[in-house]
């Protein structure tokens, strides 16, 4: 009975995914639909270089220094807020999108909500 064509197709078409034919392609099973979810978990994304830091410690020191008297660390001041003004109009210059090429999470969400998944058929 071990060589009868019942059982010989039997175990052929239970065990054909896990064969390797050659010249043909096994058929890809999921375990779940192949579809996007219609949200994305939230995350941030990796914060810039800090500017300014060598102003800050520069007026810290001064601070420090002078007992933190305003008036005798102006320049120091007026440096520091100099560099954060510059800072920020390089910042709004370029936007999120153009630096790195990619969205975040809120904005893909935004863009899946626009778009949601099909869930059923008429």
């Amino acid at each position: 009975m071990a060589g009868s064509p019942g059982r010989l197709t039997f175990w052929r078409n239970r065990y054909a995914d896990f064969v390797t034919v050659p010249g043909r392609r096994r058929p890809m099973k999921t375990k779940l639909p192949m579809v996007l979810a219609d949200r994305v978990s939230n995350r941030h994304l990796k914060l810039g270089e800090a500017s300014c830091v060598t102003e800050m410690a520069l007026m810290m020191a001064c601070w420090k220094a002078n007992e933190f008297s305003d008036s005798a660390c102006a320049k120091e001041i007026n440096t520091f807020f100099q560099c954060s003004a510059k800072a920020e109009a390089k910042k709004k210059e370029t936007s999120p999108e153009e630096s790195s090429g990619t969205l975040d999470s809120h904005q893909v969400n935004k863009l899946l909500g626009r778009y949601p998944n099909i869930r059923h058929y008429y």
